[in-house]
């Protein structure tokens, strides 16, 4: 997440912003630098967005075909903005991309509540027919939208309740509302890593992915404050998408002490043009500073000879820097 989670800490929202301000498209020849990243993939080529609290407000798209060498997406690389046909006027953040059929969904966070815009194209100008949050009776932000082998559409995120806690609920997405009746908490924090006392701060659990693998629900998600040193992943399993979930006794999956950079954690698994599981997530700008936050990748292997669950562990020596052509 890119600030709210700031609120339910020692240093104000107002500041992170300001430390975030040049977390814009690269230049060329530099490293990118999207927080709360995902990938899509399609026809052998990857579409990366994340956010980057800049100017103009709103989401920008690169590509590639190879994960370490991308572009603009768009001419002007916005695929969504400020004023141009989508909800929100402040904090785009926490941006995922979900085919439905023959359109495209395009879940994200503005102004600490869940949106969703729909485009024609993965790289279209997203826009909503009525310009509204999908849930406006709370703040809840960090979409992921999940659909099931039976068809059922689930809406995990994250809701506020002296700290941020993630949450599902079943989904419509013809209607674009949480099912009533459905909304259910995940988890509490109950493992050490996800509260140490590197940067105090309210429990923080954020940043949800979820897939399936052979029916077992793996739901992968990042703990602490975003400005922490031990900002890290770790993910749960289930038999349901809406649990109950068991902690892997093995969290974090990634962390600083794992791929060698603080404030690693709150991205996405894909799938490589290899068939290889990957997670893109971000990291700190360096030791000493927070932002702009800079976009890694890596792989994820899966053991599967201990049988479910399996265990899911990243691999170090294959992480990517991206850098922008």
């Amino acid at each position: 997440m890119a600030c709210a989670a700031a609120m339910l800490a020692i240093v104000s929202c107002n500041n992170t912003a300001k430390q975030s301000a040049t977390e814009a498209e690269p230049e060329q020849g530099m490293e990118i630098f999207f927080a709360d990243p995902t990938i899509y993939t399609e026809n052998g080529k990857y579409y990366l967005t994340g956010t980057r609290n800049a100017e103009p407000l709103g989401f920008a798209m690169l590509e590639s075909t190879d994960l370490k060498n991308w572009t603009l997406s768009r001419p002007d690389s916005i695929i969504l903005g400020k004023g141009r046909g989508a909800y929100g006027d402040k904090g785009f953040w926490a941006p995922q991309i979900f085919k439905d059929g023959d359109k495209y969904l395009y879940l994200y966070t503005a102004n600490e509540q869940v949106a969703l815009a729909k485009g024609d194209s993965v790289n279209a100008l997203y826009t909503q027919e009525v310009i509204e949050p999908i849930d406006a009776s709370e703040k809840n932000i960090d979409p992921f939208l999940f659909r099931d082998s039976d068809g059922k559409y689930y809406l995990y995120h994250v809701r506020f309740d002296n700290g941020n806690f993630l949450w599902v609920g079943e989904f419509n997405p013809e209607t674009g509302k949480i099912v009533e009746g459905t909304l259910k908490p995940c988890f509490r924090n109950d493992q050490a890593w996800e509260a140490t006392d590197a940067y105090p701060s309210a429990p923080i659990m954020e940043g949800p992915t979820v897939l399936k693998i052979d029916d077992l629900y793996y739901l992968f998600y990042s703990a602490n404050h975003f400005m922490s040193d031990d900002y890290a992943v770790g993910y749960a399993t289930a038999s349901s998408p809406v649990g109950p979930w068991t902690k892997n006794p093995a969290n974090p999956i990634i962390h600083r002490n794992i791929v060698g950079e603080k404030g690693s954690g709150h991205g996405d698994v894909f799938t490589d043009n290899d068939g290889n599981m990957r997670y893109v997530y971000h990291v700190h700008h360096n030791d000493s500073v927070v932002s702009p936050r800079r976009t890694r990748i890596i792989s994820l292997n899966v053991d599967k000879s201990k049988g479910q669950p399996y265990a899911i562990t990243a691999d170090t020596t294959t992480i990517i820097k991206p850098i922008r052509k």
